[in-house]
């Protein structure tokens, strides 16, 4: 065999040689992952890994925007006790809260020098039970509700006499008091969104013996700093107890960015209203309104009023 065909058999075998690894790589991976492995859901597993850690639903203090239950409002019933339905745009209940609701959406959306912290956290109360708290903290809920551009969540605060499902015609339910303790470790869990479009409800939940001292916990400041900051559209209403029935309320007014005063006309007098300012003094942004008012202010036009059972119609301007 000649010099010539030696180095042709040569590089022949070389050939040969370098081509068999190659095959092989292309051959083993397809043996060693079968169609029938689980292998391909593996993508689907991480991507559910990563949602999960992004709304982590273990933790007690989740705020998830997904609500399961559903509330039906009655809002024949609303508008018979005087109040604020979607359903009745341009009734003088709602122009008379449009008047009341735009500067507390104004003071909400602040940006730059005149921004306010957690100006989004609005407290009603009052003085004394009775002037009308629960009403006014319901129809700003449903009147603020009804905007473009917000959601609102309306939280019966008043832990110790709980009475904002009542006023819209609901069943007592877990809430507020249930998560702080424990017993519910999800607050997606109590959440109740309604059928008046973008409002949502936080009831009070089960009376709790230590309400003041769980309001004033790092739970409570953890959940509100949750709730004021996870979404920029959402207005938080709280309805609390009165200023100077319990301490309850002046925990809550240290966490809120605006607080909302009902004053009962011709009943709360001026010593008792100035009492109950100092208590909240903390509070960046106060207003009053005066509530069950006979008279019209001058170039008025509208004027709205509620009724419990067989008491007549007042004015609630």
């Amino acid at each position: 065999m000649s010099l010539i065909e030696k180095a042709a058999q040569r590089l022949d075998q070389l050939k040969q040689a370098s081509a068999e690894p190659e095959d092989e790589l292309l051959v083993k991976p397809a043996a060693t992952v079968p169609s029938s492995t689980p292998a391909e859901p593996a993508p689907a597993t991480e991507a559910a890994g990563v949602q999960s850690s992004e709304v982590p639903k273990a933790d007690s203090h989740t705020f998830s925007r997904v609500v399961s239950r559903v509330a039906q409002i009655d809002l024949g019933r609303l508008h018979s006790l005087g109040m604020v339905t979607p359903d009745r745009p341009r009734s003088t209940t709602a122009e008379e809260y449009r008047v009341i609701k735009r500067p507390l959406l104004r003071n909400a959306t602040a940006t730059g020098a005149a921004k306010i912290d957690d100006g989004n956290l609005i407290m009603v109360t009052s003085a004394l039970p009775g002037e009308g708290k629960t009403f006014n903290s319901v129809n700003l809920a449903i009147s603020m509700a009804m905007e473009l551009d917000y959601t609102v969540l309306l939280v019966d605060a008043d832990v110790s006499r709980p009475s904002v499902l009542r006023q819209l015609g609901l069943p007592p339910e877990k809430g507020l008091m249930d998560v702080l303790a424990g017993d519910v470790t999800d607050l997606s869990d109590v959440l109740l969104r309604t059928n008046i479009e973008k409002l949502s409800i936080l009831p009070a939940g089960m009376p709790h013996q230590r309400a003041t001292e769980l309001l004033a916990s790092e739970a409570m400041t953890r959940l509100l700093e949750q709730m004021a900051t996870r979404y920029p559209d959402r207005i938080i209403i709280f309805d609390s107890p009165p200023l100077l029935v319990t301490t309850e309320s002046r925990v809550l007014a240290t966490h809120m960015g605006q607080i909302v005063m009902v004053v009962e006309a011709e009943r709360t007098t001026h010593a008792t209203i100035r009492q109950a300012l100092a208590t909240i003094e903390s509070c960046p942004i106060k207003l009053m309104v005066l509530n069950k008012s006979r008279e019209r202010s001058p170039g008025s036009y509208y004027g709205y009023g509620y009724s419990y059972g067989d008491t007549p119609r007042e004015q609630a301007a």
